[in-house]
Order: structure tokens, then C-alpha cells, then sequence
């Protein structure tokens, strides 16, 4: 999703470096939450170039200012301004010549992120029993559940696009990889769909992009399921990064 905000121009967000590097996000939210000044960080991050480490500043002389709990957020402001903008501007100043080529940029504007990954990739079917079948669970529930039983004839009732937003608003992609479901990434590589219990039946589904997990509470029937399922996508109230 990163990629598609830097298409339209949207900042880039601490949130968003969960879903391309989970270690260096959680490395930032723990400068966040604590005194970083123990760790003698500057202003600089350290690339691999074609197996030798260089050391690059975030600003100007950036190696010899010290991250302090005074200015730590101003380097993770840095950082990830290198990461998704500095460090790969020509290439995508490059992909966005080539995209103006073909949509001019004030017809994207009228896009968010989601809606320019679906126009960008397009939609592809969603096999519902590929989907079940490489799906694992936590706290409790099975494939034979009542409530996961429940959610997936919910999953079936929906047209292709709802299903995909679903997809989405569950892993943080739209698109099946190419040899289906067995092979969905993480932030850590291979990271199966998860259904795990959670909550009470006023709560909404909660979603874990990291790991592609859906907290799913034990609702009553199946009619509650799917409203709160379907609100949860609507509404993303129920989204959740960590």
C-alpha cells in the first residue's frame, strides 16, 4: 500500500513500514515508547549497496547529530522519508511519467490508495475453498467452529469485489499470489490467513496486517456475523496495525 500512497502523492506513515518491513517498523515504535539515547543512534541509516554497507545521512551532517528523546521523532520522520522517498525518487519519478503517460494525474487524485491498487491490478476471481483451505486458527476456534462455519458462508455471499476488500482489509493487499492462498506473504514471508477469537458480540472484527489475521469475536448468530463483518470493511473501525 505504500507504493500506491507515493503514486498519489499521500505522505507515508510509520504505520505503512509494517507491511514492508516488520523489523525495522517495530525498531522505530520502540524509539517511540522509550528513551533512544542509550543506543547512540544519528541521524543516518545504513544501506546495503551491492554487499557493502554504506552509512547514509537522514539530513545534512546527520551522522553526527545524536537521535535524543527530544528530536527522536523528527528522525523516524527522516527515516522513513529516505526509506520510501529519497532513496528510490528517480525510479519512481520514472513510474509516474509513465503512469501520467496514460492517466493523467488529476484523474488519479480522485482515488485513495485502496481504489488505485484495484484499478492498477484489477480484480481477480477469489476461490472462496482455496481461501478456507489454507487457512489456520487461534484461540479456540476450528474449521468446524459454529462461527467460523458462519464466517465463511458470509465470505460466500458477498460479490468478488467485497471479497477482495475484505482480502485486503485483512492482509493489506487485494491481490491472491499467483499459486494461491498456500502462498500468502507477511511481513515475515509465509504467513497463512488467520481467523483468531477475540472480543465480545458488540465488538468489530479487528485486523492484523502483519500477519494476516482477522480477530474474530463469537458472535451469536450468523445475521450479526455478517453485519459486523461487513461494517468492518466498510468502516475500517475495526483496523488495527501492530
Amino acid at each position: 500500500r505504500p507504493f500506491y500512497k507515493m503514486l498519489l502523492g499521500k505522505p507515508v506513515l510509520l504505520e505503512d513500514m509494517s507491511e514492508v518491513d516488520i523489523d525495522t517498523y517495530n525498531s522505530l515504535k520502540w524509539v517511540i515508547d522509550n528513551d533512544p539515547e542509550d543506543l547512540c543512534l544519528t541521524f543516518s541509516a545504513q544501506e546495503d549497496r551491492f554487499g557493502e554497507i554504506k552509512e547514509v545521512p537522514l539530513v545534512a551532517n546527520g551522522d553526527a547529530i545524536e537521535v535524543t528523546n527530544d528530536n527522536k521523532m523528527g528522525y523516524i520522520s527522516a527515516y522513513i522519508r529516505w526509506k520510501f522517498v529519497d532513496r528510490v525518487s528517480e525510479q519512481m519519478d520514472s513510474f509516474k511519467k509513465g503512469i501520467s503517460d496514460v492517466i493523467p494525474a488529476n484523474s488519479l487524485a480522485v482515488f485513495d490508495e485502496n481504489e488505485l491498487e484495484y484499478l492498477i491490478c484489477g480484480l481477480g476471481e477469489i476461490d472462496v475453498n482455496d481461501w478456507r483451505d489454507n487457512t489456520v486458527f487461534k484461540g479456540g476456534y476450528s474449521n468446524t467452529h459454529h462461527v467460523v462455519v458462519w464466517f465463511w458462508k458470509a465470505v460466500l455471499s458477498f460479490d468478488n469485489e467485497f471479497r477482495t476488500r475484505l482480502l485486503q482489509f485483512v492482509t493489506g493487499t487485494s491481490r491472491v499470489p499467483m499459486n494461491g492462498f498456500a502462498e500468502l506473504q507477511g511481513s515475515n514471508g509465509p504467513q497463512k490467513f488467520c481467523i483468531e477469537k477475540w472480543g465480545g458480540p458488540t465488538d468489530l472484527p479487528r485486523a492484523h496486517t502483519c500477519f494476516n489475521r482477522i480477530d474474530l469475536p463469537p458472535y451469536p448468530d450468523y445475521h450479526t456475523l455478517r453485519e459486523k463483518v461487513r461494517l468492518a470493511v466498510e468502516c475500517t473501525g475495526g483496523f488495527e496495525i501492530d
